[in-house]
């Protein structure tokens, strides 16, 4: 990267965000908050469909006869790559079409899968749902992102992501608790089919309430493909640092939910029923508090001029690389889920910082494609190799007699704590460096 002058490294950023649209065209009054309440629920719905089978795992395989193995490839690896890799060229789509088009057909095509594998009645069908509802979803969040860089006011943006990512926390409380309570009560399928017919009159209502996104400029003849646009951002040392960032938090974040529940009951004596609802309700407030809070903060630090937009997250991670590493050895059970509290909030308090600055950095015309990448980096290699290692370290721990293997496996998400904030602390740099030759 150039070296920046002393008068430009002082200057501030007059434009942090460019306009793609006239000023007429974003929302206002009432129509702002209808359009963020739809995508908070768009954001909500699509992590209910996603953990579904989590949560009914057992009646699944035991109705359909399935191993472990098969449960394993529905939720596991083949998810995260169809769902991540397929982002890239729906979030293109996206950025050169209509976002609300493209965010209506994402839902009403995952809802259909979703409510088609409550027919399921084999494996192999029911893995194609689960394909497709990867396929629906992998375009929701980058062409709900080119919805907010396109209606809602630049001052607004950040707090306008948070809302959006509040739909994760609660999307997964309220399916571990409703869909649990619906497969006990009705069984799965009836949860599978509810679950998809709610989808589906959300995507109708996202096209009239979202309403039409002024198309941008059509790109020059012979524009780049996505693969070399992406290929191209990811050149940029700024965007290339905050991806590593993305990939280090996924490597924290994937193991962390996936062993914190049972390092409680194992560890700490904790029942199934103790764990969950601590866990559980603790990460929901945290999942409300990060993404609410850091879509503010980011909105603020945008409007201050400074450029410095992912110090903040970094140092946040690096308190829970502290706080984490101590509940994994704490004596006390209630101790122990208090210093995993910093934890919880790092992962929701990046979310706006990090895809902001995504946006940021890409340019318009190019926030989908931004959201994309990041999604890539955050939802692929973490989530199918994180707790697959931490498994293997408890695994072997348990084989070679030594005690507490799962907490030497989970001390990958301290180590991962560290990492992220690293990486975030060098792109916060390098992001102010572009913002402030632009």
């Amino acid at each position: 990267m150039a070296d920046i002058s002393a008068e430009s490294r002082d200057a501030p950023i007059a434009k942090p965000y460019a306009t793609p649209t006239s000023k007429n065209e974003y929302a206002e009054g009432w129509h702002v908050f209808a359009i963020l309440f739809v995508l908070f629920l768009v954001s909500a719905i699509s992590q209910v469909d996603r953990i579904l089978p989590f949560v009914m795992a057992e009646a699944i395989k035991s109705e359909l006869s399935l191993s472990d193995t098969q449960i394993g490839l529905l939720t596991g690896v083949a998810f995260a790559v169809c769902y991540t890799l397929l982002s890239l060229p729906l979030a293109r789509a996206a950025d050169r079409g209509s976002p609300r088009l493209v965010l209506a057909a994402c839902i009403l095509g995952w809802s259909a899968m979703t409510a088609l594998g409550g027919l399921a009645a084999s494996f192999l069908v029911l893995a194609f749902t689960r394909f497709g509802v990867a396929f629906g979803e992998a375009g929701g969040l980058p062409s709900a992102h080119a919805i907010i860089a396109r209606k809602i006011r630049p001052e607004r943006r950040g707090l306008a992501i948070g809302l959006f990512a509040m739909g994760i926390p609660l999307g997964t409380m309220t399916g571990f608790a409703a869909g649990g309570a619906i497969s006990d009560a009705l069984g799965w399928r009836t949860a599978l089919i509810g679950a998809g017919l709610i989808g589906g009159v959300l995507g109708l209502l996202a096209i009239f309430v979202i309403g039409p996104t002024a198309p941008l400029k059509r790109p020059t003849a012979g524009s780049d493909s996505f693969l070399r646009s992406s290929a191209e951002l990811l050149a940029t040392p700024a965007f290339r640092w905050l991806f590593i960032g993305a990939v280090a938090s996924s490597f924290a974040a994937a193991p962390f939910y996936a062993f914190a529940v049972p390092f409680l009951i194992r560890t700490h004596g904790f029942s199934a029923g103790e764990a969950g609802l601590a866990f559980g309700l603790l990460q929901g407030l945290m999942g409300i508090v990060g993404t609410l809070l850091g879509g503010r903060m980011f909105d603020r630090a945008v409007q201050s001029g400074t450029g410095r937009l992912l110090g903040p997250p970094g140092l946040v991670f690096l308190v829970a690389s502290v706080t984490t590493t101590g509940a994994l050895f704490a004596p006390m059970g209630w101790l122990t889920v208090m210093l995993l509290v910093p934890s919880m909030l790092s992962f929701a308090f990046l979310l706006p910082w990090g895809f902001g600055t995504a946006h940021l950095v890409a340019g318009t015309g190019k926030e989908a494609m931004a959201s994309s990448l990041v999604m890539i980096g955050s939802g692929l290699l973490g989530p199918a190799f994180g707790p697959l290692i931490v498994g293997m370290i408890s695994d072997a721990a348990r084989a070679a007699q030594i005690p507490g293997g799962l907490a030497l496996g989970l001390l990958i998400v301290p180590v991962a704590s560290i990492l992220s904030a690293i990486a975030l602390l060098v792109a916060d740099r390098r992001v102010a460096g572009v913002l402030r030759r632009r």
